[in-house]
């Protein structure tokens, strides 16, 4: 049996800038009144709204039913509105409101930041050549 080495190994090195990246990004977002838990919603929101809490939690990578307190807490503060489904009774479709269209000219630049810290040691070529390879290990997982 191999030895562990925390070191070379990719999910605790992952996990340190990962940690480091959701730190920074949560203390910048609660600026704003949002978490790092509701993040993910607001972007697919952002990216794409009118579509259902299903596509939500796929594209977001999360389970439905976090997607669903998530809307909860996104629906009190006032960011989104859940409408009817026209082609569902049972689903209905997610959208921004107008506080929550206006918050991402606020708070989208602050994942760039943090990433272009976070890489600062790496060159260009090596940022894209790193991106790639998370890129086809994100594409494995599945939710």
């Amino acid at each position: 049996m191999s030895e562990f080495d925390r070191q070379s190994s990719f999910g605790w090195l992952i996990n340190v800038v990962a940690g480091q990246a959701e730190k920074q990004l949560d203390t910048e977002l609660k600026k704003h009144g949002l978490t790092i838990a509701l993040w993910p919603t607001m972007m697919c929101l952002w990216e794409e709204e009118g579509v259902t809490q299903r596509e939500i939690a796929k594209k977001a990578k999360v389970e439905s039913s976090t997607t669903t307190r998530t809307l909860d807490k996104l629906e009190k503060l006032e960011l989104v509105e859940r409408r009817a489904d026209p082609d569902s009774r049972r689903n209905y479709r997610i959208f921004l409101t107008k506080k929550g269209k206006d918050l991402e000219a606020l708070v989208s630049h602050l994942p760039i930041d943090i990433n272009a810290a976070l890489l600062s040691s790496l060159n260009e070529k090596e940022k894209a050549q790193l991106v790639d390879l998370l890129q086809k290990v994100v594409h494995t997982v599945e939710y």
